[in-house]
Order: structure tokens, then C-alpha cells, then sequence
């Protein structure tokens, strides 16, 4: 059989309501961001670098939510929480669905490499 790359293949991955996925797929896509790699069928593959996961829960009192332990959310270098909008930010949210064009406007700053190194270098910097 050929093997073919999935979504967890990228180096930025976008985990909508992870509290929504079952235990097994929550503890398979936190193994990966812990190890770096991923192992179906036996053989073991390595993730691109660098591997980011950004991901959204929703809150603990909705049915239908396998809450994420506390040794799990700490894979996560941040946790925010966001509000609803109230009524005014929510209407200038609304009136300005047509008018994003920002994303066409972001230039590369570096490359793949450039970042890497700089992982690099910052880990080799001591603290004193």
C-alpha cells in the first residue's frame, strides 16, 4: 500500500475544537507535537520543521466535549482566553467581512532555514 501525507504533515497546523475530537485523536495529535514524528502502521515519520499547532477548545460545559488533562494542555506554550464580542465590535466585524484583503498584503520576511537557525542559536544561549 503507498502511504499518502495527511494534514499533520504541514509545518502549521490549524486544530479546530480539539476538545471535540475523540481521546485517541486528541492523544495522537499532542504525541506528535511532543515527539515530532508521528508512527502508523510501525513505520515512524518524521514531521517537517518547524512543526506549529495552533488549536481551539471550546468551553468544558458544551455537550459532546472530551476535555484535554492538564498534562496534555501543557504542550501548549499558551492558552488565551477569548470572549465574545459585544454587540458593537461584533457589528464592525460584520460590516468589514468583504473588505480583508491583508492576507494578500504579508510578505516573506525569512525563509525555513533562517528560522531554524535561529532556534538554533537561541537555544545554545546561555542563561547567566
Amino acid at each position: 500500500s503507498r502511504f499518502t501525507r495527511g494534514p499533520i504533515f504541514s509545518q502549521l497546523v490549524l486544530a479546530d475544537e480539539i476538545n471535540r475530537a475523540t481521546p485517541k485523536t486528541q492523544s495522537a495529535l499532542l504525541e506528535a507535537m511532543e515527539q515530532g514524528q508521528v508512527t502508523l502502521e510501525g513505520e515512524t515519520r518524521q514531521l517537517p520543521r518547524p512543526f506549529f499547532v495552533i488549536a481551539t477548545q471550546n468551553p468544558v460545559t458544551l455537550a459532546g466535549i472530551f476535555p484535554l488533562p492538564e498534562s496534555q494542555l501543557d504542550r501548549f506554550l499558551m492558552r488565551l482566553k477569548i470572549g465574545y464580542p459585544d454587540s458593537s465590535a461584533e457589528r464592525r466585524l460584520l460590516e468589514t467581512v468583504g473588505e480583508r484583503g491583508g492576507a494578500a498584503q504579508v510578505r516573506s520576511c525569512f525563509i525555513q532555514d533562517d528560522l531554524l537557525q535561529l532556534r538554533q542559536n537561541s537555544a545554545s544561549v546561555s542563561s547567566r
